[in-house]
């Protein structure tokens, strides 16, 4: 099982049918398409606007957490469940461990 970010392009699909679910409708099986915001909330204590001012690429920035800490994933501001880091060749990756 592969843990690296994949990209999906949008695919469209044909709506469900409710008869061939029982009746039940499936509104996210039905938008697959809709765009979302996924985040991973990293603790960074002290920090200050003088630091985000002084960052460039290749930056690296202390965090308050272990490196084998869960971080939280939201989607749309919602807890969705638990990652942890883990980097693959030269990219940094997450693995779900826990979903809510």
């Amino acid at each position: 099982m592969s843990t690296a970010a994949q990209n999906f392009e949008p695919s469209p699909t044909e709506p469900n049918n409710p008869a061939s679910a029982g009746g039940k409708v499936d509104l996210l099986a039905s938008m697959p398409w809709l765009p979302c915001t996924l985040s991973l909330e990293v603790p960074v204590p002290q920090f200050t606007i003088g630091d985000l001012l002084m960052l460039s690429k290749g930056s690296v920035v202390e965090s308050s957490c272990h490196h084998t800490s869960d971080v939280p994933l939201r989607v749309n501001q919602l807890l969705i469940g638990w990652t942890e880091f883990e980097v693959i060749g030269d990219r940094l990756a997450v693995r779900i461990t826990d979903q809510v």
